[in-house]
């Protein structure tokens, strides 16, 4: 007798075996899975990232920016990994350029 016998009833078993379908259906639920995952999650996260190195390239001394830590400043001047943001009346700090997450429009310092 085996230990297994103890918790689970041999007919119980056996009646719970799969049938023996055929390799398509049973590959089908893993496919589909994957492409539900690939449309709602993977795609749009490419779609954005592919926009965000739009704007980071298209980044221009004089912008307006604000940063991924909520540091609001104007672009001085824009290195190779750095970006150098004025925050405010001669002051001024390094951020690396992924850290910027919105290009503002020009003149919304002023009116704020």
């Amino acid at each position: 007798m085996n230990p297994i016998d103890l918790l689970i009833a041999p007919a119980h078993a056996a009646a719970a075996a799969p049938a023996g379908g055929s390799m398509l259906s049973a590959l089908m639920f893993p496919i589909l899975l994957i492409a539900i995952m690939y449309f709602l999650l993977i795609r749009p996260q490419m779609k954005r990232n592919k926009e965000h190195r739009a704007m980071l390239e298209k980044l221009s001394v004089g912008d307006e920016v604000i940063t991924g830590g909520g540091i609001a400043g104007t672009v001085r001047a824009i290195g190779d990994s750095f970006v150098t943001v004025e925050i405010a009346d001669r002051v001024e700090i390094r951020v690396q350029k992924g850290a910027i997450g919105n290009v503002l429009p020009k003149g919304t310092f002023k009116s704020a």
